[in-house]
């Protein structure tokens, strides 16, 4: 039995387009659930009207880890596929290559499938797609590490499965964390011996076109999440290597494709990124309400007001 899992919030603009998508699938899910976080839209109607279980929360209680673990808990599938409300299927048969590997191999404890960008999508939004989601499938396991760094617990719950057992053999996702739930399990299932696969004949449409401003909130939160979750790096090893690698992927990218007008933009991007990335790792240095100003998920800060 297979659960597709769709937070959401204010996703009028989506939600419809992957609900249909879904139902055309080869292989349909068993159930959908769309856990809302108080959308001001039409969300819940649209949702309500294609026919799937809606589970509403407060917005201040949406937390990428626990949330997606609520909706995990309350499904009956052995296999969940979560969804983020912007990544649409590019075909009929996403799901059906995505739960594939787990009929082929019981040590694959989780899937994640390729992102193709939309076409609007500007091009540092299109690289990080390209570099991220490769045309050629893998798999992983704890041995990579050695050979992949810290890049071996990459996984996107933007469009990735897991066998139920193996997240409940985890604790599932973890909770009041900034975001990057998805990897941290990801480490976690590496770490007790399952393996994961990267698979490229499952696709869905998502990207986005950030800001120079939304870079450096992204990687402030990235920064966070690595100081907050330290132990993936004292295990994987730093991130700064790959992130050179990044950085000349993208300066190449940028020229083969003669986009030489986006260089300024392209040194100033990444001097925004490595600021952000900086100052987030140093976030217990900063009072509350900078914190929340320069991050991206700014109700992750929300609850941390809360507790003091």
């Amino acid at each position: 039995m297979i659960s597709v899992i769709i937070p959401t919030y204010n996703a009028e603009k989506y939600i419809g387009r992957l609900l249909d998508a879904l139902g055309n699938q080869t292989i349909k899910p068993d159930e959908i659930i769309v856990v809302d976080s108080s959308s001001l839209d039409r969300t819940v109607n649209i949702a309500v009207s294609k026919g799937v279980h809606v589970i509403s929360i407060p917005k201040e209680e949406f937390d990428h880890g626990s949330t997606r673990t609520l909706a995990g808990k309350k499904a009956k599938g052995k296999i969940l596929i979560y969804f983020t409300q912007d990544a649409i299927p590019v075909d009929e048969k996403a799901i059906e290559f995505l739960t594939l590997p787990f009929r082929e191999d019981k040590k694959i404890a989780a899937t994640y499938g390729r992102q193709i960008p939309y076409e609007n999508t500007d091009l540092f939004g299109k690289h990080l797609r390209l570099f991220n989601y490769p045309e050629k499938s893998f798999e992983k396991n704890i041995e990579d590490s050695k050979t992949m760094g810290f890049k071996v617990a990459f996984l996107s719950n933007s469009f990735a499965a897991y066998r139920r057992e193996c997240l409940e053999s985890i604790g599932w996702f973890p909770e009041n964390i900034i975001f990057g739930e998805d990897s941290v399990v990801a480490a976690r299932l590496l770490m007790k011996g399952y393996k994961i696969k990267y698979v490229a004949e499952a696709k869905v449409y998502h990207s986005h076109s950030y800001s120079v401003i939304q870079e450096f909130r992204r990687y402030f939160d990235v920064g966070v999440f690595h100081k907050t979750q330290f132990w993936m790096l004292e295990t994987f090893g730093k991130p700064e290597k790959e992130g050179i690698r990044y950085v000349k992927s993208e300066l190449k990218f940028l020229l083969d494709n003669g986009a030489f007008h986006l260089l300024p933009n392209f040194f100033f991007r990444n001097f925004a990124k490595y600021l952000g990335y900086k100052m987030g790792y140093n976030f217990d240095k900063l009072p509350v309400n900078i914190r929340k100003a320069f991050s991206m998920n700014k109700h992750f800060w929300n609850k941390c007001k809360e507790k003091q």
